[in-house]
């Protein structure tokens, strides 16, 4: 694995360096520390953070590359991705606002929405990494996600709780919803929600990643951040889709960003893998002769 790591020398890029190298040791990972001075008189300074933060780094037996980049950070670290194929890019975030969109570095948001690889954002507090909370939309995109979050997870020796939250239904579901809630029967379910969380929890399980399936009914935000205080969760794990169009650029959504904006413990922004069309499609229609007539008063899913 190939990590990044960017640093502007100040305190939020101490925690993304403390957090690159509680990964990096484990996955015996590729490193490179990048410093990055948004003006000539801050390079001297810089260079002394950096020495600093490089030793957090050997200490867990990395041997980092060290890399000098001056100007507006944004460009910097989309142009090292762009040179250089990472898989995972870390970064600080310190907050700026408790108000409006942006409640960290609008700098943090445009990193995310402007390079290929995952960014893990390094803030809040926490001290080790072993409880892992995945916001799954129970689709097959997010299948990337998941590779990726197994690896980080089988590395450190962490726990994944997968999270699907669906919408309120109307009274008139509750049998629906019993059975949505009911997870050991979703999982076993021919449901397209019951095959993605099967497969999701399978794929962190060959990883030697203990797994747990939840679900929550609700505004999707709300049941977020109510599983995330009902449990210490050291890492949340969240998405981002493709904008249309010729230029490579991601979106965030109103939860990505509501996440970033609130959490109090390192987010890891996923990248959306390929849409399944003809797969799906066809299992649907494989799924429809092979399924028997219910019986009379079955729920039919």
């Amino acid at each position: 694995m190939k990590i990044l790591i960017c640093s502007d020398g100040m305190s939020a890029a101490d925690s993304a360096t403390k957090l690159g190298a509680l990964l990096a040791g484990p996955l015996q990972a590729d490193t490179t520390l990048l410093g990055i001075a948004e003006k000539s008189t801050d390079e001297a300074s810089l260079r002394e953070a950096l020495e600093k933060q490089a030793e957090w780094l050997r200490q867990k037996n990395v041997s980092p590359q060290i890399a000098i980049g001056a100007g507006d950070p944004v460009r910097q670290i989309v142009n090292e991705t762009a040179k250089a194929k990472y898989d995972l890019v870390i970064i600080g975030a310190r907050k700026t606002g408790s108000t409006g969109p942006h409640w960290r570095s609008e700098k943090t948001y445009e990193v995310i929405k402007s390079i290929p690889p995952p960014v893990l954002v390094g803030m809040g507090e926490w001290a080790q990494l072993k409880r892992f909370l995945v916001c799954t939309g129970g689709k097959e995109y997010i299948d990337d996600a998941i590779q990726l979050t197994a690896k980080l997870a089988s590395a450190v020796g962490a726990a994944v709780t997968l999270l699907h939250v669906m919408a309120e239904p109307p009274a008139i579901y509750a049998d629906l919803v019993r059975l949505e809630e009911d997870i050991n029967r979703l999982l076993e379910s021919n449901s397209e929600l019951g095959i993605n969380l099967r497969t999701q929890k399978q794929d962190l399980e060959k990883m030697g990643v203990p797994t747990e399936v939840r679900v929550r009914h609700g505004i999707v935000v709300d049941q977020v951040f109510a599983e995330a205080r009902a449990s210490n969760y050291d890492l949340i794990v969240t998405g981002s889709s493709h904008a249309r169009g010729m230029v490579r650029h991601y979106i965030m959504g109103d939860l990505t960003r509501s996440i970033l904006n609130h959490a109090n413990c390192p987010v890891l922004v996923a990248r959306p893998g390929a849409v399944a069309g003809p797969r799906g499609f066809w299992r649907s229609i494989r799924r429809a002769f092979a399924t028997p007539p219910p019986k009379p008063g079955a729920l039919i899913f």
